[in-house]
């Protein structure tokens, strides 16, 4: 059994690194196959980690009452009215929980934004300033172009034409540059991370093989 585990996992990898090729249907069925047991791991796990404990500790808790049940209740009444909105006549009643989870999801992202990432970014960002000015004033050169990039205040010609005035042009035109070089480092990391992998998996699987 761990034999066909493992050539299993063997072809399933070439199946995906098929891709590499051209969309096939190797690759498909490779990416079906995960996406099905994702969803199935992923149901499984939120039944037993989240979903059971929570009606434990609330609505089928020990002298619950009336305020466990509404607690208990209401995240599992916020997820049938979720699943209204594939109903046409009833869509809008789903825009109610819609409404809810994108509200509190922008509040933990801006909380999270500004005290995971723009705090930390500029305390970083001041002290490379004062360690080293020449690469302390590129780093704030590239997020505030970066920033302007992506910033959409322009003006209206009497033409009627919506134009950007130079200056934001100038640092915006920066600001992409910034971006296409950060994601081809990126994508270039990616992809020699992938052919690591890959001839680590290869290597470890002929060697179980060869050794069983």
């Amino acid at each position: 059994m761990e034999q066909i585990g493992l050539w299993v996992g063997f072809v399933l990898t070439l199946m995906v690194f098929s891709y590499i090729l051209g969309d096939n249907v190797l690759y498909r069925l490779a990416v079906y196959l995960f996406v099905g047991l994702a969803a199935g791991f992923v149901t499984v796990i939120t039944w037993e980690s989240v979903i059971w404990p929570w009606l434990n500790g609330t609505a089928l808790a020990e002298g619950a009452g009336l305020p466990g049940l509404v607690v208990g209740a209401l995240p599992l009444a916020l997820g049938a009215l979720l699943l209204l909105k594939g109903s046409v006549r009833l869509g809008r009643v789903g825009n109610l929980a819609l409404a809810f989870v994108v509200g509190v999801g922008t509040a933990v992202a801006l909380v999270g934004a500004v005290t995971g990432t723009l705090i930390p970014l500029a305390a970083a960002t001041g002290s490379g300033v004062s360690a080293n000015l020449v690469n302390g004033g590129l780093v704030v050169l590239g997020v505030v172009c970066t920033l302007v990039y992506f910033q959409y205040l322009a003006r209206r010609r009497p033409g009627g034409i919506v134009t950007r005035g130079p200056f934001s042009r100038t640092l915006g035109f920066l600001g992409q540059g910034v971006i296409v070089v950060t994601l081809g480092a990126l994508y270039a990391a990616a992809i020699l991370t992938s052919l690591t992998i890959f001839g680590e998996r290869v290597s470890f699987i002929l060697g179980r093989i060869s050794g069983g």
